[in-house]
């Protein structure tokens, strides 16, 4: 990357947390591109110069977001089979990987949330195109594990790998807003106990 587009990728990235953190504070539509700018530290005519619009800002803030969240969860994966790991264990590294980005990146997981269960919205296909790259990192490892044996071939792969995503996504939210006296070693104990089956004591 040249010096011109590590610039211009900087620019963005300070966009997006600005546009992040004020859409989260006061919704999509109450937020103006002059405040993005002013948030951002930067002249009006450059969030223009980035980005023909608002809305194309906020999908490019969607794709940016979801992207580091699918190659964290990718990274954890790959981690875990270079060292020899289970799949069990890789989806357990992967919940991990999660919460350390929502940890990270609160704001913009807020806002995730909060779009997935809007239908009316211009980003929409882009949206369910991002998620389901996110879904598809984690369809993979469970596609590993009933193939290797180490899960059962009666699991339903895609509803099983949303609802592993969806469990952290609400969970690290409800960490963030209701407990955030624990630790992310205590909310991903209790997680990997609900991955590992080990909640009904038996």
């Amino acid at each position: 990357m040249d010096t011109q587009s590590s610039r211009r990728q900087a620019t963005r990235t300070k966009l997006y947390e600005a546009a992040v953190t004020l859409i989260a504070e006061q919704g999509f539509s109450a937020t103006t591109v002059d405040e993005i700018a002013e948030r951002a530290g930067v002249a009006k005519g450059t969030v223009y110069y980035n980005f023909k619009s608002k809305t194309e800002l906020f999908e490019e803030l969607l794709r940016h977001g979801v992207g580091l969240l699918t190659a964290s969860l990718r990274a954890a994966a790959d981690e875990t089979a270079a060292r020899g790991g289970t799949r069990v264990q890789a989806l357990d590294a992967m919940i991990r990987a999660g919460l350390v980005f929502i940890d990270r990146y609160p704001a913009f997981t807020q806002l995730y949330v909060a779009e997935l269960w809007r239908t009316n919205r211009a980003w929409q296909s882009t949206l369910l195109v991002v998620r389901q790259e996110a879904v598809a990192v984690v369809e993979t490892v469970l596609r590993e594990g009933v193939a290797n044996g180490e899960l059962s071939d009666e699991i339903d792969i895609p509803l099983t790998a949303a609802a592993l995503v969806g469990m952290v996504l609400v969970a690290a939210l409800d960490w963030q807003a209701f407990q955030r006296e624990r630790s992310i070693d205590d909310v991903h104990a209790a997680l990997s106990r609900l991955l590992h089956g080990r909640v009904s004591g038996r």
